[in-house]
């Protein structure tokens, strides 16, 4: 795999950091790692902006990192924009638009994304349905949890993830596919007070170069 990340690893990573920030866990799974969950979506829930920066690590089997990609991640209710170097992703609650940064733009719609991991899936409460969870181990200031994909064709084995206890919000997640590469997301920092104007998640070709092409 070169420097980049594998585009398809990077994408899995994105959604399901999404959806972290989205949490909100119905089903009797279990209770102390639902507790410790419920708590970070609470605090999603009640936030009308969040601002996050990522840090992505690729990882193959072996351990080595093979690349490294900053994100900045803008959220407000269902909405969102995330940048990566000259990539796009936004969501308008409706449709998404991903920009890979040089001609192309392509144009899906949220019911097209049923089978992965987003924003408004989690938000609709219809997460649990998809995943099995435990807490591993936990103290003052941090929890570990695995999630288990209940559908085995999922793209990835498992997932753990390091909760922040004392701000109620996701500090670390691996993600482990199939083939034993590892997804390191570090959360550097979140900031659940962020204020965006609604325009900013509309879409706007001219804001494209004129080359740009839409498919959906």
């Amino acid at each position: 795999m070169p420097l980049a990340l594998n585009q398809s690893i990077m994408r899995i990573a994105i959604i399901f950091l999404l959806s972290l920030l989205s949490f909100q866990v119905q089903a009797q799974k279990d209770p102390n790692a639902k507790a410790i969950l419920d708590k970070v979506g609470v605090k999603v829930k009640m936030s009308k902006g969040i601002l996050v920066k990522i840090q992505l690590v690729s990882k193959n089997n072996k351990g080595k990192a093979l690349g490294t990609k900053m994100i900045q991640l803008k959220m407000k209710g269902e909405k969102y924009l995330l940048n990566e170097g000259n990539l796009e992703i936004l969501c308008d609650g409706t449709s998404i638009y991903n920009f890979d940064g040089l001609n192309t733009i392509s144009k899906s719609s949220l019911a097209e994304t049923e089978q992965t991991l987003s924003p408004q899936k989690l938000l609709s409460g219809s997460y649990d349905k998809d995943f099995n969870f435990k807490l591993l181990a936990q103290n003052a200031n941090t929890a570990t949890i695995e999630l288990f994909p209940i559908d085995r064709k999922k793209g990835f084995q498992k997932v753990t993830l390091i909760i922040d206890k004392v701000k109620s919000a996701l500090a670390n997640a691996l993600i482990l596919d199939k083939s034993n590469n590892i997804t390191d997301v570090k959360v550097l920092s979140i900031n659940y007070t962020a204020s965006f104007e609604d325009k900013l998640f509309v879409f706007n070709r001219a804001k494209y170069p004129k080359n740009v092409e839409i498919f959906d």
